[in-house]
């Protein structure tokens, strides 16, 4: 096929439509450019629920064996389940998943060993090239001595691995309600949540990758209201959604309320603090809210702001030695489990913080969702730099308000805060507001509105 590698290769992975965009033919140049780049002499490779998966995955498989690398295939796992085993294994890896995106798309996500994420700077644009040097020349004859295929099951310890970093054996029984969304979480749970004191209400366990319940992207909240509605009529305690390939959870109070994964990132920085003797740092992104970096300094740890994007985050984990790492988008990085990010062990921290005390989830939430926020407003501009640049005119100077350009432009005071973000990939500038109180927020959110799309 022709093929427009600019179109596909993004900053952290390749992701694109199939067969449109790419096919089983491109994977295997991409499996034997990953192979190369590498230099590994073995690799493990697994896939999502998506009709185009297996074929892909394989393809890539053979790609790289033709390099000489050895493949460990790990057939069917979720994202988290795949850095599990790079982690484990210490080989790269290749992920392929096109995470929430519709049915007819697919991608890989690639790291190096010891799940080490691999994106533009750190191996992505040389695979790149070399694909592209092969799609014009031919691909090159494999090598003397080709690579092995072999397959490995790895559920299983990887769901001991991570009810090995939690402890609730003691904690007091416990409904939840989790929709997978016909994604990979209904593969794991089962395995993960095995011989706990939970019971289990499942919802769209079936893996199918045409996702025929909703999309696996609990991020749109269209996409949470079937859990919202099941957890109060299952009188359930809790509710957690995960995305198609389940490294992101999000999750709902016994009410069906939505918990800010701010929240999460807070409670869950909490208890790995006190995991670690009350001292460490903890990333948060710099759109996360004013509560995570209260609650780190308050349990004896040091908060590390970052830019938006998980490459950050996992750089700024390795580079402080960090105890954990979270997101606005839910995902959430952990120390032990290779600085990398892992939904389901975020769940387990949530079950086991409810289930070690009596109260409800909504009221073990509330300290740690002080302020409100807007969520993320996009308005499409013509042009990013000047609205930027009137926004710092309108904002620079006043007393008491601070700016920074560590990831776009963020103006705060004591009360308040907003980022506004340029969109790298759409003509977009994207606004998230904090306040103190919702009149606050409002006023503030609809000022910088008004200068933006001004």
């Amino acid at each position: 096929m022709t093929a427009d590698l600019s179109q596909i290769v993004k900053a952290y992975d390749v992701r694109g439509v199939v067969p449109d965009q790419w096919d089983e033919a491109l994977a295997g140049l991409f499996g034997a450019a990953f192979a190369q780049v590498t230099g590994a002499a073995a690799i493990v490779v697994g896939h999502d629920m998506r009709p185009s998966s297996p074929g892909l995955s394989r393809a890539f498989a053979r790609g790289a064996a033709d390099r000489g690398a050895d493949v460990t295939e790990i057939g069917l796992c979720s994202t988290d389940q795949l850095y599990y085993a790079s982690g484990a294994l210490n080989l790269p890896g290749a992920m392929f998943t096109a995470s929430h995106n519709p049915a007819q798309y697919n991608g890989i996500k690639l790291c190096r060993a010891g799940a080490a994420p691999v994106g533009q700077d750190t191996g992505l644009a040389q695979i790149r090239e070399l694909v592209e040097r092969w799609l014009a020349e031919g691909a090159p004859d494999p090598v003397h001595r080709p690579g092995t295929l072999s397959s490995r099951e790895t559920l299983e310890d990887y769901a001991a691995h991570l009810r090995s970093l939690v402890d609730l054996t003691s904690i007091r029984p416990l409904k939840v309600v989790v929709d997978a969304g016909n994604g990979m979480g209904g593969h794991t749970v089962p395995s993960v949540f095995a011989g706990l004191p939970l019971t289990l209400v499942p919802m769209y366990f079936e893996l199918d990758g045409t996702f025929p319940n909703h999309e696996a992207n609990p991020l749109d909240p269209a996409n949470l209201v079937d859990l919202q509605k099941r957890v109060p009529v299952e009188g359930a305690d809790l509710g957690i959604a995960f995305d198609g390939d389940a490294d992101r959870c999000f999750v709902v109070d016994e009410h069906g309320d939505p918990v800010s994964p701010s929240a999460i990132t807070a409670l869950v920085a909490a208890r790995e603090l006190a995991r670690n003797g009350g001292k460490g740092t903890v990333i948060h992104n710099l759109i996360t809210s004013r509560t995570v970096p209260e609650v780190v300094k308050e349990n004896g740890g040091t908060p590390v702001r970052t830019r938006v994007g998980h490459s950050f985050i996992k750089a700024e984990m390795a580079r402080n030695g960090a105890i954990f790492g979270g997101e606005h988008s839910a995902h959430y990085y952990f120390k032990d489990f290779w600085n990398a990010d892992t939904g389901m062990l975020a769940a387990l921290h949530v079950l086991a913080a409810l289930g070690g005390q009596e109260g409800p989830l909504s009221a073990l939430v509330a300290q740690y969702d002080r302020y409100t926020g807007s969520g993320e407003i996009n308005s499409t501009v013509a042009d990013q730099s000047a609205r930027l640049a009137a926004i710092r005119t309108a904002y620079e100077g006043r007393p008491g308000v601070t700016l920074d350009d560590l990831d776009g432009l963020t103006v705060a005071a004591a009360d308040w805060w907003f980022n506004v973000r340029p969109s790298n990939t759409e003509p977009l500038l994207r606004l998230n507001a904090e306040a103190k109180d919702e009149a606050t927020m409002t006023k503030i959110r609809d000022e910088a509105l008004a200068i933006i799309r001004g």
